[in-house]
């Protein structure tokens, strides 16, 4: 079915993911009469289960699915010649439909790391608040009260992640905090809130709470099944979109181009891999690139597609309990599923309204983790930890799960531990391949600095102690550990139980430690927080756009979504691309002279 186009609007996104809806919703509310157009290569996400009912978050990430795109990274040595997949979000809604809503913020210093005016943590902790209703407890100065997205503790509460508290407030010695997004408290073990109605239990995306909950104004207009070709110029000046429909979407249509026209401003926000691509196709990169893909260069702009960052995450699964509470009979789909749901429908409880992740630690090392810990990460920890006592090395987690369509069917819960500030840094650009079609060249940098892998280490280790003083451990899923040679005092087998909070730890050989690094180089991966690679920083350091979010040497063209970010930030990113949501909607209220209070 073709979409009634009319030929102009006033605003055009280009992509709509999470920051388009947070920016196209506060315009359409800010100036009902302004003409906005969001065009997204994925579907419509409005009341679909998948999207809604938070228990399903997995299922958008199996291989079969649409909703998200898979970037297939290059080949690295340092992950053992292994090609390294990148999901992003593929539908209206991005990955704030898709993601595992965590709720997590970052120290509120990343942002002063910055160092780019108007985006000092002091001007943006007011958005942060406006932009959620914090449900777990009244009256904290950081958090809001009345914003759209809702924050909650899930509609089921599940033991296992007591148990992951208990024993590191016990066993790894560290403090409890109920609260620690208050963006600056860490290295204590907490719970994890979550993106979930506390009320209705589903999840909160920016979809339905800035832009479906609109469609009364129907001069916002999301196109769905569009994929941006590139941006029309006239001039320097960005005048249109080109688009076609998308073959993923909508694989019996057949793909001309059409092209939209924006009077006022166009506003690329298609995600970290999107964004700089849709910039190179409209000629505007390195020379170098643009020219091995035959593209006319109209901005020599080299920081385009640099800058790739992400954080490193390792899931490992151990054995549970029979009487744990678990997601894997709802996500098997057994007879618990129809109860669930049906609950879920009445109350908006149950572990439907759960996504498996309960507890977690914002971990920094102490003094003596430290000495166990390889001496390659010593410069990396005096040159940006040491003296920053708010940033965070990794977060460990306890979650339930994974799902998975290979284990026996029982109980399993899993251990998970990602870096939050690694060094390696990757690129995403356009390229030709043997074919003659369009590509993308995608280097993930994952490990590449020697200092990468040794947290890792360490939270394998770290993980697996706590792990095996839990009540419901019941042993490790060997298939899902390092390949220990054999003898070795880290063999992973069944049990019968936990060890005893007091028992020695397991004392690693230097081949079980080579055990321990191969299996990070063979199953390390994205953490889903891919960022910065149309870096918001000045042109004479590889930027792409100004703290206005214009992009260099071309008008009424900005880029809004987390390629803008030009530092790593210490957090789950769904935090950030709201954010960055809510400050674009207030530079472009600005810039239009539209009052945005």
């Amino acid at each position: 079915m073709s979409h009634p186009i009319p030929s102009e609007f006033d605003i055009v996104f280009a992509g709509g993911g999470t920051t388009a809806c947070v920016v196209a919703g506060r315009l359409a509310a800010y100036d009902p009469s302004l003409r906005i157009l969001i065009l997204e290569a994925g579907q419509h996400t409005l009341n679909k289960p998948i999207h809604v009912q938070p228990s399903q978050y997995p299922f958008n990430q199996l291989p079969t699915s649409t909703t998200v795109t898979f970037n297939i990274g290059n080949p690295s040595p340092r992950l053992n010649g292994r090609v390294p997949i990148v999901p992003c979000g593929r539908c209206v809604g991005g990955g704030s439909c898709v993601n595992s809503m965590v709720y997590t913020r970052p120290p509120a210093s990343d942002y002063d790391d910055w160092g780019v005016s108007g985006w000092e943590s002091e001007s943006l902790i007011p958005l942060m608040k406006k932009l959620e209703t914090y449900e777990v407890q009244p009256d904290l100065s950081t958090h809001g009260y009345n914003g759209p997205i809702k924050v909650s503790s899930g509609g089921y509460k599940m033991g296992i992640s007591d148990e992951f508290i208990q024993v590191g407030t016990t066993y790894h010695k560290r403090q409890y905090a109920d609260d620690t997004d208050d963006l600056e408290t860490c290295n204590t073990y907490s719970p994890w809130r979550k993106y979930i109605d506390g009320t209705t239990g589903r999840r909160s995306d920016a979809a339905h709470h800035y832009v479906y909950n609109q469609a009364h104004n129907s001069n916002l207009q999301v196109w769905d099944g569009k994929r941006v070709k590139r941006i029309i110029f006239e001039g320097k000046r960005a005048v249109g979109v080109e688009f076609t429909s998308d073959p993923v979407s909508c694989p019996d249509a057949d793909q001309p181009s059409s092209i939209v026209r924006a009077s006022k401003l166009i506003v690329v926000s298609a995600g970290a891999f999107g964004s700089p691509t849709i910039l190179e196709r409209s000629g505007i990169g390195a020379e170098a690139i643009l020219k091995r893909c035959g593209i006319e260069q109209r901005v020599d702009l080299p920081g385009v597609g640099e800058n790739y960052q992400d954080h490193n995450l390792v899931l490992v699964p151990y054995l549970a309990a029979d009487d744990a509470v678990t997601m894997d009979a709802l996500w098997r789909g057994e007879s618990i599923l129809e109860e669930s749901l049906a609950q879920w429908n009445s109350s908006g409880k149950s572990l439907i309204a759960q996504n498996g992740l309960d507890s977690k630690i914002k971990w920094r090392p102490d003094d003596e983790e430290l000495k166990a810990m390889n001496p390659a990460f010593q410069p990396r920890w005096k040159e940006f930890f040491q003296d920053r006592p708010d940033k965070v090395v990794a977060i460990f987690s306890a979650s339930s799960g994974p799902l998975s369509s290979v284990l026996p069917p029982r109980n399993y819960m899993s251990a998970g531990y990602y870096t939050l500030y690694p060094v390696s840094i990757g690129s995403v650009h356009v390229k030709v391949t043997e074919d003659g079609k369009e590509g993308m060249d995608f280097t993930t940098g994952f490990l590449d600095d020697p200092s990468d892998i040794v947290p890792l280490d360490f939270g394998y280790k770290k993980t697996r102690e706590v792990f095996r003083r839990m009540a419901s451990y019941r042993g490790e899923v060997a298939a899902g550990h390092p390949d220990f040679p054999e003898g070795s005092a880290a063999a992973c087998r069944e049990a019968s139980g936990p060890v005893d909070l007091n028992a020695p730890d397991i004392v690693y050989t230097a081949e079980d430690d080579e055990a321990i690094s191969q299996f990070h180089r063979d199953i390390v991966q994205t953490a889903w927080h891919s960022l910065g690679t149309c870096a918001m920083k000045s042109e004479a350091d590889q930027g792409v756009v100004d703290a206005r979010l214009n992009v260099y040497g071309v008008s009424n063209l900005k880029v809004a979504d987390m390629s803008i970010v030009p530092l790593n930030v210490g957090t789950n990113t769904y935090s950030t691309a709201l954010l960055i949501g809510e400050r674009a909607a207030m530079i472009i209220a600005e810039d239009l002279g539209i009052n945005c209070t």
